[in-house]
């Protein structure tokens, strides 16, 4: 299934991928990696990972404390957020 990240959550990526890259050269690329695996995994299985709210899914990453958050609308999956899990709860909200 076709997956869309929406702009605010590919500047949360991006600004995420930065921070990683400036703790510890290639951290970042890593982050990126795993974000890119756990896409592939909600494009082949949307309804594989937990519910967050009514309209949405939570993907965790296995080695950051980040979360993607998702929707299914129609044929497309649309990225909402890439969400650190210690930020405030669903302040992504308004944007689904």
């Amino acid at each position: 299934m076709q997956i869309e990240i929406i702009e605010p959550a590919s500047i949360e990526l991006d600004d995420a991928i930065e921070y990683y890259e400036l703790q510890l050269k290639g951290l970042g690329k890593i982050f990126f990696e795993e974000v890119l695996e756990t896409t592939e995994l909600i494009s082949q299985f949307p309804d594989l990972f937990t519910r967050n709210s009514k309209h949405t899914r939570k993907a965790l990453l296995r080695k950051f404390p980040f979360s993607i958050i998702y929707t299914l609308y129609i044929d497309k999956i649309y990225i909402i957020a890439v969400a650190h899990q210690n930020r405030q709860p669903e302040y992504w909200i308004d944007r689904v």
